[in-house]
């Protein structure tokens, strides 16, 4: 791989920077990054010096990157090595990140909710607010999770459309006519 452009450099910075606001390692997602804006898939070895870091690291990144799912192994004819790409629909990639921080995140914390509110309904009065608030979470969070799902069953072409109808679904949701 070349040396990176500097709109590719600046790409990889800003996404590393934002992966670590969301919580995710930088160089994973500067890897991500990488991947998704390169036009061809790239071993482990090029991956490594685009982004100056070291081997371990990218391999590290790149198992992380598989298992949510974005990123996949791929092969290139008269090369024995594993090639990787980023998924490049963001639609697909929005969709996938979304159900995984789902499956990582809300629904372990619902759970503990519901076992919780369990516990909480036998308990005596002491705990009333506990139990009036944690149950006002765990209503707000299963709600939620009945929306997504019903989400999740929208055709992703559908959902695109969606995406650009923008603040016409606010005037349709707020029963308002749309102004000529």
């Amino acid at each position: 791989m070349s040396a990176l452009t500097p709109s590719a450099e600046r790409f990889i910075l800003h996404w590393g920077e934002m992966g670590t606001r969301w919580g995710i390692n930088r160089t994973v997602a500067q890897v991500h990054a990488l991947l998704y804006i390169s036009p061809k898939p790239l071993n482990a070895e090029e991956i490594a010096a685009s982004l100056a870091v070291a081997r371990s690291n990218v391999s590290n990144s790149l198992r992380e990157l598989q298992g949510w799912g974005i990123v996949r192994v791929t092969h290139v004819l008269g090369d024995r090595r594993d090639h990787f790409e980023s998924m490049k629909d963001v639609w697909e990639m929005f969709s996938v990140i979304i159900e995984e921080r789902k499956r990582r995140e809300i629904d372990p914390t619902v759970q503990v909710l519901r076992e919780m509110m369990q516990e909480l309904e036998k308990s005596r009065d002491a705990e009333v607010h506990a139990r009036q608030r944690i149950g006002e979470l765990l209503g707000f969070l299963e709600g939620m999770l009945l929306l997504y799902g019903e989400f999740k069953r929208v055709p992703l072409a559908a959902v695109r459309h969606v995406g650009k109808l923008r603040g016409q679904i606010r005037r349709l949701l707020a029963g308002k006519k749309e102004e000529s």
